[in-house]
């Protein structure tokens, strides 16, 4: 178990920049936002394992650009752009076993999505078997406004997947939901590959780790109490804090809980 910092963080800097920036400030643990068609490329992924291994950083998942069109791209009526589209994400992860990740995080569809459930899991299975040939575990998001945002859907989708779902469950999109990010961490706590964390109060859903009144010693104890040994990534919009020592200070405080 490590606590870390998303690249998406410091978005819109380029992402090559926001690893290296997030290794002069002495992380050691993080996800990676690609952000564009060029950065799902080989050569990109030795780019950002140059920056690695020069500050010892551990990437652990990896962030497709593509997540705000999954809706239409992978989980449409239209079965041939899925057909399509599943090239591109053979790509992603292909770029993700180069960058030594373990996971892929997909957002899934927006809750209008006009596809069945049945469907929507099939077409998720698939994805999940072109990650395994990559090496690579792909995994849901509990997204606000999409269909993994419900713990009766993700239920639904854990019983079709079985042992090959996986769930990446982040504490801000849960609060935006309107649902209880302990709740639904205790609900999916045996699923929970990977946590995306962020603080809240009750005026503001998105803040740093250490500003707000979440209480992160009772998730950590939730997931202790089945052995979680995956990572704590604090992902937070760029509006959320000052500058890069706002995140450091943020990550220190989860470190010293």
């Amino acid at each position: 178990m490590a606590f870390g910092i998303s690249t998406s963080c410091l978005y819109p800097m380029e992402t090559e920049k926001s690893l290296d920036t997030l290794g002069k400030i002495g992380v050691k643990t993080c996800e990676v936002f690609l952000n564009s068609p060029s950065e799902t490329t080989p050569r990109f992924a030795e780019i950002l394992n140059r920056i690695r291994a020069e500050y010892g950083i551990k990437i652990t998942s990896v962030h497709p650009f593509s997540s705000f069109a999954e809706t239409y791209m992978l989980f449409s009526a239209y079965q041939r752009r899925f057909d399509d589209m599943l090239e591109f994400y053979k790509k992603n992860f292909e770029v993700t076993a180069i960058l030594g990740a373990e996971f892929s995080v997909i957002h899934g569809a927006l809750t209008n999505a006009k596809i069945t459930d049945e469907e929507y899991f099939g077409r998720f299975a698939k994805l999940i078997e072109e990650g395994k040939k990559s090496g690579v575990k792909v995994c849901h998001e509990n997204v606000n406004r999409h269909l993994c945002e419900s713990p009766d859907f993700t239920e639904k989708m854990k019983r079709f997947l079985g042992d090959d779902f996986r769930l990446v469950f982040d504490v801000k999109q849960a609060v935006r939901a309107g649902y209880n990010p302990l709740d639904f961490a205790e609900k999916f706590k045996n699923d929970i590959v990977h946590i995306h964390i962020s603080d809240h109060t009750e005026n503001a859903d998105c803040l740093p780790p250490g500003k707000g009144d979440f209480d992160f010693a009772r998730l950590i104890g939730i997931m202790n109490s089945v052995g979680y040994n995956g990572d704590y990534i604090i992902e937070l919009y760029r509006e959320n804090f000052g500058d890069e020592n706002d995140l450091k200070q943020s990550l220190l405080y989860m470190q010293n809980l």
